[in-house]
């Protein structure tokens, strides 16, 4: 892959290609530099010539259940509306969508790519009370809010105690 310069924007081998292709190495990496600082590892230092991230990334998520309803919410800052696309099949929720990469600043102007670029796929198995024909989707200020509704006989129900 290369830009409108003709440079490779493809990453390089070695520890800084495999971080940069995997998101729970790229996820250790940070939480590392949290705990140890900016000094973590050697192995970790970005090279001279340091890759740009142009490939798939996994946009965090959380999920949590209400009484009425399971809820996804997953970060996806600076990501198009028309670039997002959610399924719902067989019981299993798909993100689908891309954040691309922006191409009025040249590589040159850059001292530094951290964020991540590109494709994304998000896959979550639900449970089978959920309903699927009542599924709603919204997106405002980069965050994406999918709720599922339960099936009827999937929600609490209070039982009247009665004393004799």
């Amino acid at each position: 892959m290369a830009n409108k310069t003709g440079a490779s924007l493809a990453p390089k081998e070695g520890f800084g290609g495999i971080i940069s292709r995997d998101p729970f190495l790229r996820d250790f990496e940070q939480r590392m530099r949290r705990i140890f600082g900016e000094g973590f590892g050697r192995f970790f230092e970005p090279s001279a010539e340091e890759s740009w991230s142009l490939t798939a990334w996994a946009p965090s998520c959380d999920i949590y259940e209400t009484d009425n309803e399971i809820v996804v919410k997953a970060e996806l800052p600076e990501v198009k509306k028309e670039n997002i696309k959610v399924s719902l099949e067989n019981n299993v929720l798909m993100i689908y969508g891309e954040r691309k990469f922006e191409e009025e600043t040249r590589k040159e102007n850059y001292h530094r790519v951290e964020r991540s670029y590109g494709e994304f796929m998000r896959s979550f198995t639900l449970p089978s009370f959920v309903d699927p024909n009542k599924i709603n989707a919204e997106y405002k200020d980069g965050v994406l809010r999918v709720t599922i509704a339960k099936r009827e006989e999937a929600k609490p129900k209070q039982v009247e105690v009665k004393v004799q």
